[in-house]
């Protein structure tokens, strides 16, 4: 895969994702013309505790949650908006925050460089959960390059890696 500016600025700045998230390592990763692949291998020690959720003091636990509903303490007396309070941060070592953190950075940068990028809202994750499943997407990513001319989201658009 020949990368593009953005492409190069996006495969940097993936592995300076362990540098800001300690406990992070990288697996497989490709940068595509429109998307990326990339598994992030998260140290399973440091799972949250749903019960302890707000007693959580260690800057570098990495959760897997895109958003967790905490319930206020009782009693509590609010005012605010019905649903206000419903889903909060549930920190910055979150796979959200960590890729949103990776995005809004390559988005800085290629904006900085006067490069045309634009990101899709969302993104797809899923957890791996033994070493057939590690083997089946890591094969997936590495070959993904091969596919590319079968690729059902081809364009000819370049600068909008996903």
């Amino acid at each position: 895969m020949i990368l593009s500016e953005v492409g190069i600025i996006a495969d940097l700045l993936w592995h300076q994702i362990p540098m800001h998230h300690k406990n992070v390592e990288l697996g497989d990763f490709v940068v595509m013309p429109n998307h990326i692949h990339g598994i992030l291998i998260i140290d399973k020690q440091n799972n949250i505790d749903l019960d302890n959720v707000n007693n959580t003091n260690d800057a570098n636990d990495v959760y897997t949650g895109h958003a967790l509903y905490i319930p206020p303490p009782s009693p509590v007396i609010t005012f605010e908006k019905p649903g206000s309070q419903r889903f909060q941060n549930i920190g910055k070592n979150t796979i959200s925050c960590i890729v949103g953190s990776y995005k809004s950075a390559v988005t800085k940068h290629a904006n900085r460089l006067g490069y045309r990028h634009q990101w899709q809202k969302l993104f797809y994750d899923n957890i791996i959960r033994d070493n057939n499943q590690y083997q089946r997407i890591s094969d997936y990513i590495v070959s993904n390059p091969e596919n590319w001319a079968k690729d059902k989201f081809k364009t000819e658009d370049k600068s909008k890696i996903k």
